[in-house]
């Protein structure tokens, strides 16, 4: 019989802070993957802000356009927030939302409703497209660099139920701001 006179805790050493406060929260990632691709990949905010463009609908209603994608695309990431399926996911997301802001962008599609009624497939650049320098760079600043980021941030591991009331919060908050700015946006408020 052997005497065990310490236990494994996990912990490099006594000094060092383990892996509950030094990984980050998947709530923040789900926030913060929400946002650029909300945001940074809304190809009618880029017009907005960009000098001597065409004039579009506007910067408030970009905004909530933007709010809008960001709310539903966090919906997604909280429902499959778990942590197996979040990467995966979230990958996928930051792909085909850069993938959709190049096409829009380069082939200067306009951000109607009628492009999403009609041929959704526009936005996929075309094989063409594809050989100019900006397309990749675009890729790279849109979908690999923060792809990178996320596959080498450390996630909080949370027990089952904590897990499941962050999901559902962030289904919650997402909900809410998805149906106001729908709503704002089928009514034209902005």
């Amino acid at each position: 019989m052997s005497l065990k006179l310490f236990r494994v805790t996990g912990y490099q050493s006594i000094l060092g802070a383990g892996e509950t406060r030094t990984a980050t929260h998947p709530g923040w990632l789900v926030f913060t993957i929400a946002l650029w691709i909300g945001f940074a990949c809304n190809v009618a905010l880029w017009r907005e802000l960009v000098p001597g463009s065409e004039a579009g609908r506007g910067l408030p209603w970009s905004l909530v356009a933007s709010s809008f994608a960001a709310s539903a695309s966090g919906m997604v990431l909280s429902l499959l927030g778990w942590r197996r399926t979040f990467k995966p996911a979230a990958t996928l997301l930051l792909l085909m939302a850069a993938l959709a802001a190049a096409g829009a962008w380069f082939q200067s599609l306009p951000l109607t409703a009628g492009l999403f009624e009609n041929n959704v497939s526009a936005l996929v650049p075309a094989w063409r497209a594809l050989l100019r320098w900006e397309v990749p760079v675009l890729l790279i600043v849109l979908a690999l660099l923060p792809i990178t980021l996320l596959w080498n941030t450390k996630v909080r591991r949370l027990p089952g139920p904590e897990q499941m009331s962050v999901n559902a919060v962030g289904l919650a908050v997402g909900g809410v701001v998805l149906a106001i700015s729908g709503f704002v946006l089928l009514r034209g408020l902005v």
